[in-house]
């Protein structure tokens, strides 16, 4: 079985609290892991919540990327979801918890779009037949 999609849900733990609650520099990290996994941004959107915490994502042209922290409890969740080969959603996920200052991780990797399909290529973007 091949897959369209690799889709990573992230938890971080212990994150430094002023970086989860300051939506300007979340924005500039979540840009640059973006362009650490080799992604393609079309979108970037950020709210702030009152009091605090922050959702944030990315639409890339092979397909998201987004956050939500909770400063309260120095946690943010992520998801990163990617179609195609080109990109490396774990360089993205490496570079989060690292700039995040994550004291813990957790990933997972799910695959998306699994079909059976005869041949060792699963295009990303084949041509539209009619049915």
């Amino acid at each position: 079985m091949k897959a369209l999609g690799r889709h990573l849900v992230v938890e971080l733990y212990g994150c430094d609290v002023k970086i989860l609650n300051n939506a300007k520099r979340l924005e500039k990290i979540m840009v640059r892991a973006t362009l650490k996994a080799k992604a393609t941004i079309i979108d970037v959107v950020f709210h702030t919540f009152n009091p605090h915490g922050i959702s944030g994502l990315i639409v890339i042209a092979e397909s998201h990327l987004a956050i939500h922290t909770w400063p309260e409890y120095a946690f943010a969740s992520v998801d990163i979801y990617t179609c195609g080969d080109t990109v490396d959603p774990w360089k993205a996920c490496e570079y989060l918890a690292k700039a995040l200052k994550a004291k813990n991780t957790s990933a997972l990797e799910m695959k998306r779009g699994t079909l059976d399909i005869a041949g060792s290529d699963l295009p990303h973007k084949p041509k539209l037949t009619p049915k």
